[in-house]
């Protein structure tokens, strides 16, 4: 059995059950079935939008955000789906922070549940650094059904990666015909 790399952390039991789905081809029909809606955060300028209102709703006390971008290298460079960092630059005798949240362009397509879920995990990193037990008590005080969405998640990235693969094996086998 091939291992499921976001689905490490998790009992042998469920990757079983992960791999018989994908066996039977049912792994991305069962995740449609599930998260019919997409999201229409297509820019930049839009997904800042949606952040902030996430962030007035429940963190309206927090730190402003200045940039909130989506990052087509973030995946990859960095084996994160999201990111947030605080820059800080010296303007005159101040010196001026700066708050910048990126999320993997893999969301720009994903349903909603997914974008909020990511994006829930990033504000929640405004508050609490580490993933501790205060950290995701906030992360499913925005979002009650963040574990469930987590694992869905991670569902999601399996099914894109077995599909990714198949792609590549049969552009490979068609190309030595």
């Amino acid at each position: 059995m091939e291992p499921l790399k976001y689905l490490a952390g998790y009992p042998q039991h469920i990757q079983a059950r992960v791999h018989e789905l994908i066996e039977q081809g049912r792994l991305g029909t069962m995740l449609v079935d599930k998260y019919r809606q997409a999201h229409s955060v297509r820019s930049d300028r839009q997904l800042y939008d949606y952040v902030q209102s996430l962030k007035d709703r429940h963190l309206r006390k927090s730190v402003p955000l200045g940039k909130v971008i989506y990052d087509g290298k973030l995946q990859v460079m960095k084996h994160a789906l999201g990111t947030h960092t605080a820059i800080s630059r010296v303007q005159g005798d101040r010196l001026k922070a700066s708050r910048e949240m990126r999320i993997a362009t893999v969301f720009r397509d994903a349903p909603a549940e997914f974008l909020r879920m990511i994006v829930v995990h990033e504000l929640a990193h405004l508050k609490q650094a580490e993933h501790n037990k205060s950290f995701y008590q906030l992360c499913t005080h925005m979002e009650p059904d963040y574990h469930q969405l987590e694992f869905d998640l991670r569902l999601y990235l399996t099914h894109l990666d077995v599909e990714a693969g198949r792609a590549l094996a049969s552009n490979n086998s068609s190309g030595l015909d």
